[in-house]
């Protein structure tokens, strides 16, 4: 697996620095997601306020032109010459970009040589500081000496609040000078006006056991160990759920995309494949997790959460924090379920937490994000 991912990016680079040879177009402005993103991140929702302004030229590379479709030689012909365009047609217009916009670490930029005249931003999928990432997390010495690498390309990364600005730094290993505390763009999707009666009555309808009651969602993060994962929700007592609480809350399970499918809890309703996150964000009335950084979305909102962080002490092995896990987070701390049943009953209890790490990791609560990322970014260069 190592040798061909080397020899992807080896391909990829080849075909980018060959590409090099033509002109950079200065309205050509490429979103690059290295493992997906939908409409509603940072990516998607800064491609979006572009186009809406009108006179660019936008691409999008995404990791989805390389999946094959088996279910037919029509499908899989199709699929081969979507996958052969990402090393080819998109490498070249990626090259010839003035402008570029990244969600996650694009390894193969490692080995590209960018023109002088391209402005490269990274957004990142995440607000705040949580976890351990980049550069700060551990890595073997191969996998740090290329995302170094892909960070030297990098002319800008934008985050939420001037105060994780140090730690960004850190984590791509760049001067603070580079990190730009203007706000994420997805904040912007997540606090335009909706209409939110509208989505609980669209919910409802798909899952009507859930009409009338409060929805508590349950979103997990992945673990490294495929064993810990299908294991993940036996540690939900739905018996003990209903009892306590049953006539009051639905408990929704959303799981990471990294989970094996098919891992699900007797009891409660599904929404891992049915529901976009941003959505049950707006329609859920608290979040239970354990180290996932949909904390961000819930804690800009003032939502209560609950932290089930039954194997706190194995995961900081694997995965360390910037701060100390209890204090920090924006909730109650349950080591078990019963602990997890009484934090519900009280879902105020840790306002002031929630209120502290709101304001850490937010500058900004408005709907100006991508404003002020254009501005600063392409309106200032174009």
């Amino acid at each position: 697996m190592l040798i061909l991912k080397k020899l992807f990016y080896s391909l990829y680079a080849l075909f980018f620095n060959i590409s090099r040879i033509f002109p950079v177009k200065q309205n050509r402005i490429a979103f690059v997601a290295p493992h997906n993103g939908g409409s509603g991140d940072s990516l998607g929702t800064l491609r979006s306020y572009i186009e809406k302004k009108g006179g660019y030229d936008t691409v999008t590379i995404s990791a989805r032109d390389l999946k094959l479709d088996f279910s037919g030689i029509g499908a899989l012909a199709s699929s081969c010459l979507k996958a052969a365009g990402f090393f080819t047609l998109k490498a070249k217009a990626l090259a010839t970009s003035k402008y570029v916009f990244l969600n996650d670490n694009f390894m193969p930029m490692a080995s590209l040589k960018f023109s002088p005249e391209a402005v490269v931003t990274q957004l990142w999928h995440a607000e705040g500081a949580f976890k351990k990432f980049g550069l700060s997390a551990p890595l073997t010495s191969e996998v740090a000496a290329r995302e170094k690498k892909c960070s030297e390309k990098l002319t800008y990364i934008v985050c939420s609040s001037k105060n994780v600005v140090p730690l960004y730094a850190e984590a791509f290993g760049v001067e603070q000078s580079k990190i730009l505390p203007l706000g994420a763009p997805r904040i912007d999707s997540l606090l335009a006006e909706k209409d939110v009666t509208a989505l609980r009555e669209e919910f409802d309808k798909k899952h009507p056991e859930c009409k009338g009651k409060k929805l508590v969602l349950y979103a997990p993060t992945f673990r490294d160990s495929p064993e810990a994962n299908k294991k993940l929700l036996d540690n939900i007592d739905m018996a003990a759920f209903n009892r306590e609480l049953g006539d009051e809350y639905s408990l929704l399970v959303k799981l990471h995309p990294q989970i094996n499918a098919g891992v699900t809890a007797k009891g409660t309703v599904d929404v891992t494949q049915s529901h976009d996150i941003g959505d049950l964000t707006l329609i859920c009335d608290m979040l239970i997790t354990d180290y996932s950084s949909a904390c961000m979305d819930f804690a800009l909102l003032s939502k209560p959460c609950v932290f089930f962080a039954f194997d706190l002490e194995e995961y900081e092995k694997e995965r360390s924090f910037y701060f100390d896990y209890e204090s920090y987070v924006p909730g109650a701390v349950a080591m078990d379920f019963s602990e997890v049943i009484e934090a519900i009953k009280n879902p105020r209890a840790d306002e002031e937490k929630l209120r502290r790490f709101r304001e850490f990791n937010f500058d900004y609560a408005d709907c100006e994000n991508c404003r002020r990322i254009y501005n600063y970014i392409i309106s200032a260069n174009f």
